[in-house]
């Protein structure tokens, strides 16, 4: 199984911001989704137990050039999931996880489901929900336009100084649910294949 997670964002359109915590969504998600596969590989190399029946799960690092062209981008690697890492703004004080998906997607929602209840629990942020988006909502171009399942995970308000203060407190647990999201969902497609 191959996975593609993507950093949202790009050095030169950083996303949203915390001023207080300087911090901007291109800059945490870069480091979460190194520290995430770093963990995975570290995980992979300390099994002892080799199990011929379960893919190892490849993880793809993807850096998006232009949103338009990252579609194209995902569908070339030909991944079987793709996971877009993001961080909500709005009014700095609106707080709380989300993952959205798209609308007509099956597996997408089975997705979003794993990744929202892990987050949830490993943050403890409010639980803001799992959103279906169609292709003219905010997100909704990169779930349609890419082939494999696609879900964009919002796990805190960046804008929020207590959202960012928890995200920094609890970064490792944060690490922790997407290691455990990405071992559910295997099993998810093992389930389905």
């Amino acid at each position: 199984m191959k996975a593609a997670l993507v950093i949202g964002h790009e050095h030169l359109s950083q996303g949203a911001r915390n001023v207080k915590f300087n911090l901007t969504e291109f800059n945490f998600n870069t480091r979460l989704v190194k520290k995430i596969i770093e963990e995975y590989k570290v995980r992979q190399r300390n099994t002892n137990i080799i199990q011929k029946d379960i893919d190892v799960l490849e993880l793809r690092e993807v850096y998006r050039t232009t949103y338009r062209d990252l579609p194209d981008i995902l569908n070339n690697l030909d991944p079987d999931f793709t996971i877009s890492f993001h961080a909500n703004a709005f009014n700095n004080y609106t707080s709380g996880t989300e993952t959205l998906y798209y609308h007509s997607s099956a597996f997408g929602l089975g997705i979003a489901r794993i990744i929202q209840s892990n987050v949830v629990f490993h943050l403890g942020l409010r639980d803001r929900g799992i959103k279906p988006k169609h292709s003219e909502e905010r997100g909704g171009y990169l779930l349609r336009y890419t082939n494999a399942p696609t879900v964009i995970t919002e796990p805190f308000f960046i804008d929020n100084d207590i959202d960012c203060y928890i995200v920094k407190e609890r970064f490792e647990s944060l690490v922790d649910a997407y290691l455990l999201s990405l071992d559910e969902i295997q099993e998810l497609f093992r389930r389905i294949s």
